[in-house]
């Protein structure tokens, strides 16, 4: 059966955390070996993730200037064309609208 919830469960939490500050310090070398594995990338994969996204600052710079002077311009055909491709891989974009 389900307690009501209430200042009974305050107080379990309280115990609870109290219970925890009491490792051991055999806990706490297993806990900072498991964070340690955690932040090794397993894999190639997993360490190309783990760096991020590839970003070219000075090509971002280089639009950020120019969208700010209004001299970025914009080729809405080209992008849908794009969007197309991406969302309908093969098929030929003067048929896809």
């Amino acid at each position: 059966m389900i307690d009501k919830i209430g200042n009974s469960a305050s107080a379990g939490i309280a115990q609870a955390r109290l219970q925890g500050a009491g490792k051991s310090v055999a806990a706490a070398a297993v806990q900072a070996s498991d964070t340690e594995a955690a932040q090794t990338p397993a894999s190639p994969a997993a360490a190309l993730a783990a760096q991020g996204a590839p970003v070219d600052t000075d090509k971002v710079a280089r639009i950020r200037a120019a969208i700010a002077n209004g001299s970025y311009a914009v080729d809405p055909q080209a992008i849908a064309e794009k969007m197309i491709a991406l969302d309908l891989p093969g098929v030929d974009q003067g048929t896809a609208a």
